[in-house]
Parts: C-alpha cells; sequence; structure tokens
C-alpha cells in the first residue's frame, strides 16, 4: 500500500489503481477531522461512502463540491452518514439538473427516504415527474433525485450479503451491528451496514465489536487490508479499543483504526499491534488486483460448468 498527501484539488480519476480517500476520519461529533466519510476512486470511477453533516465542507475543503459527486453509498442513517445528503441532492436536481447514483437496496431505500430524507426533499415542487405518479399529493420522490443501482443478494446465511458494481468497483454489502448497544446480535440491529471493495479492502462502517463478522469475511475472502471503527471506551454502538485489542496479531495487523474522537488522534496504536490510524487528506493506494474481480455468480457458473 501506497500512501500519499494530497496536493491541491482532490481528483476523483486515477490509472486503475484501487485507491481511498478520507474525507475525514472522525466520530459524529468531531471538530478538527471532519467525519468518517470516505472516497473510493479506480479508473474513472469513484464511489462516496457515506455523506454525513460535513461532508459538503470537507470536499469545500479539497476544492470539491457535492456536484463532483455522482456516485454515493449510504451505510446507515445517522447523521455523520446521511447528514449531507440532502444538499447533495438539491444541487443535482437544481444546479446540474442530474441524478445522482445510489447503492441501495429496496428495503434501505424505503427507510431512508421515509424516515430521514423525506421532510426536506419531498415538498420543493409540486407537479407531475417522470418520477412522481404515485406520491401522493404530487410531491417528490427518492426517484426524482436519486438513479438507483440495486445490489443483488447473494446469500442470507450466516448475515446477508449483497453485491453491486460502480462502473469497475465492485461491493460485497453486509449487515454490521451497530445499534442499539444491548442487542445481542446484527440480526436484532436497526439497519446498517458495511462494504467490502473489490474483494480486497474490508471497510465494516459503523459496528459495535463482532469478532464473528471479522473472522468471517477473512475466511471468505482475501482481505488485504481492514478500516476499523474505534472509540477510546468500552461500551456503546461502537468497537471499543480494549476490545480490538484482543484480535489475534495477524488481523491487527492489516488493521487501520478511523471514526475516532478528535482526543483519540494521539493514541498509539501501532504499540498494540495494529497498522495505524487512518489520517484524512490522504490517498490510500492498494495498487492493481492480481486477478480480475469476478461477480458470485459467474463464480457459481464456472464451477458448474
Amino acid at each position: 500500500m501506497k500512501l500519499t498527501t494530497i496536493d491541491g484539488t482532490l481528483r476523483l480519476t486515477n490509472n486503475g489503481s484501487l485507491e481511498m480517500f478520507f474525507l475525514g476520519t472522525g466520530s459524529a461529533f468531531v471538530k478538527k477531522n471532519f467525519q468518517n466519510n470516505v472516497i473510493v476512486i479506480k479508473g474513472k470511477d469513484h464511489l462516496l461512502i457515506d455523506c454525513g453533516s460535513q461532508c459538503p465542507g470537507a470536499l469545500t475543503s479539497y476544492n470539491l463540491s457535492v456536484l463532483n459527486i455522482h456516485n454515493v453509498f449510504a451505510s446507515h442513517s445517522h447523521s455523520d452518514h446521511i447528514g449531507g445528503m440532502e444538499e447533495l441532492a438539491l444541487m443535482h436536481r437544481y444546479v446540474d439538473k442530474t441524478r445522482a447514483k445510489i447503492v441501495i437496496t429496496d428495503e434501505y431505500k424505503k427507510l431512508l427516504w421515509e424516515e430521514s430524507l423525506k421532510g426536506g426533499l419531498a415538498y420543493g415542487e409540486n407537479r407531475p415527474t417522470p418520477y412522481n405518479a404515485g406520491s401522493p399529493g404530487g410531491f417528490l420522490t427518492f426517484d426524482d433525485y436519486f438513479e438507483q443501482i440495486t445490489p443483488k443478494l447473494l446469500e442470507s446465511e450466516p448475515r446477508p450479503l449483497w453485491e453491486a458494481n460502480v462502473g469497475s468497483i465492485n461491493l460485497k454489502i453486509f449487515r454490521t451491528m451497530h445499534m442499539p448497544d444491548s442487542v445481542p446480535s446484527w440480526r436484532e440491529s436497526a439497519w446498517s451496514t458495511g462494504v467490502l471493495i473489490d474483494n480486497r479492502i474490508l471497510f465494516p462502517g459503523d459496528t459495535r465489536f463482532d469478532k464473528e463478522l471479522l473472522e468471517y469475511m477473512q475466511k471468505k475472502y482475501n482481505i488485504e487490508w481492514i478500516f476499523h471503527d474505534v472509540q477510546g471506551y468500552t461500551g456503546g454502538v461502537h468497537a471499543g479499543i480494549e476490545e480490538l485489542k484482543t484480535l489475534d496479531s495477524e488481523t491487527k495487523k492489516k488493521m487501520i483504526l478511523c471514526h475516532y474522537a478528535d482526543n483519540f488522534a494521539s493514541y498509539d496504536v501501532k504499540a498494540d499491534g495494529f497498522a495505524a490510524l487512518a489520517k484524512r487528506g490522504i490517498y490510500y493506494d492498494f495498487g492493481f488486483s492480481e486477478e480480475p474481480v469476478k461477480q458470485e455468480e459467474e463464480k457459481v457458473s464456472e464451477m458448474a460448468g
């Protein structure tokens, strides 16, 4: 992995290698490092993973705006992950007259719209559009703002796993155990998801300590790096540093910690066996895959044939 500090304007294309760029590395209420929103870059393709309330400002600090973002994935409905979605949607509709593409299941699409985005986006217009024929009162709908990329369900057990592609970027999407803080597994948890990128980079997003998930994904895929959330104490809805320290040494060696509070930024995670703390404003370049990522359905066809 090669690390390069940004110099000037954030670029959203490259030579075809797989890159991640952290717009921010912080938890929900940080004031210094922006929230933990990430852009994946590969060739001519890009994907914004989460657009939190600080995301538009973070993009501005790198000389871009939400208008430069054309593909997005929302992991769950906390404001540090979707708080900037309203601005992204409105700017595209009324400034450049386009719809951003969003990777989203039908289940979460309904939840995200009805419980989070509708109040700020539905009522600006009251006229027929190509997408709102079924809308009560003729107001705007989710599809007036976003073009849905619907992931394909690959398996339901031991936990749901979906697959989607954004150009050359392959995503495996899985449920996580984030909230509430008292439930025993992802099954009882509210909707939250993480992603595996190109079968190489594991990004669980917001999650409580979930050793079962880490073991399962590492057994199933040849994961090179893990970007995992962390907090300085045990309890609540994120993984505590003391919990993460109990992981085996090989897992910790490839684990880069992110989504941390401002007062955690000086913590020496390397002393505990972790690879590093994620830093904003840096391109994490993972190079080229040794073999192209095949969709799961292609693998099944090969095995059957």
